[in-house]
């Protein structure tokens, strides 16, 4: 065979290697929820234990809030009036959260998931990874972020010296679309800059530079993948102004929740990576 002949059949089996020397990414992890149950070899279920930013939800394991249907993940928020958790503290919503801490993480390279997001003020839904250890000085990577207001989704860092109200930030408009559709969210991570992307098209950009001009990069450690609903809280009520019945959570929205409307779809998460 001669080399020409022989190369055209490594592209054609996919064996190919890239052009120019360079070398393809490989898959890390994938996970296309096209089973029954959620793999718990890829994800812990969280149970509320401490709670942060005035969310109004218990995160519980339950399929009432987190199930597998149609190659999809559906995390599902509840009306649960009074639910007590394992602490004692009384929640009138359950919702769910999941992340691959300790089971998948990476450092560099490609995670993205595709997503399809519920409308309704106060609706946080989030695809983030976070470093093990104190927080935030192991680094926040915020792939999406959403507060009900399905016109836009946002991107964000957090680590020391840019944490919570972080200037390192960006909202994405929807072009001739919303967040109600699907659409891949995704970040691109190197040594020296996070890339955000929506439906591959970029959307923010944060080099080395940008963050160590507020603290210190914290973005050359191992990261696992968050993906939760949350409901009302701090950044949500900053959005939408609301204090009653709930912080950050209008009663229209309340409404919808004791309809079981709200829902958030994952189609598929996937790390790619050298």
């Amino acid at each position: 065979m001669s080399r020409l002949a022989a190369f055209l059949a490594l592209v054609l089996t996919g064996m190919a290697p890239p052009p120019g020397g360079q070398t393809a990414e490989r898959t890390i992890f994938a996970d296309e929820f096209s089973g029954t149950e959620l793999n718990r070899a890829h994800w812990n279920v969280i149970v509320t234990g401490r709670t942060v930013n005035n969310e109004q939800q218990a995160y519980v394991d339950s399929p009432d809030v987190l199930s597998i249907k149609d190659g999809a993940l559906v995390i599902r928020p509840r009306f649960r009036e009074g639910f007590k958790t394992p602490e004692g503290r009384s929640f009138d919503f359950i919702s769910g959260r999941i992340d691959t801490r300790s089971k998948v993480s990476f450092t560099y390279g490609t995670a993205a998931a595709r997503m399809k997001l519920p409308a309704g003020a106060g609706l946080w839904p989030a695809f983030w990874a976070l470093g093990d250890g104190r927080w935030p000085d192991t680094g926040e990577i915020d792939i999406m972020e959403n507060v009900g207001d399905a016109s836009w989704t946002s991107v964000a860092l957090h680590g020391p010296g840019y944490s919570g109200n972080t200037p390192l930030v960006k909202r994405s408009p929807f072009d001739g679309a919303d967040a109600t559709g699907w659409h891949v969210y995704a970040v691109e991570w190197t040594p020296d800059s996070l890339v955000f992307t929506r439906d591959d098209r970029e959307v923010y950009r944060v080099t080395r530079a940008m963050v160590e001009a507020h603290g210190r990069w914290v973005f050359d450690n191992p990261k696992h993948l968050i993906l939760n609903l949350a409901l009302g809280g701090n950044y949500p009520a900053g959005v939408n102004g609301v204090s009653t019945p709930y912080r950050g959570l209008p009663e229209a929205t309340v409404r919808s929740i004791q309809r079981d409307e709200p829902l958030v779809l994952v189609d598929w998460v996937r790390i790619s990576g050298r």
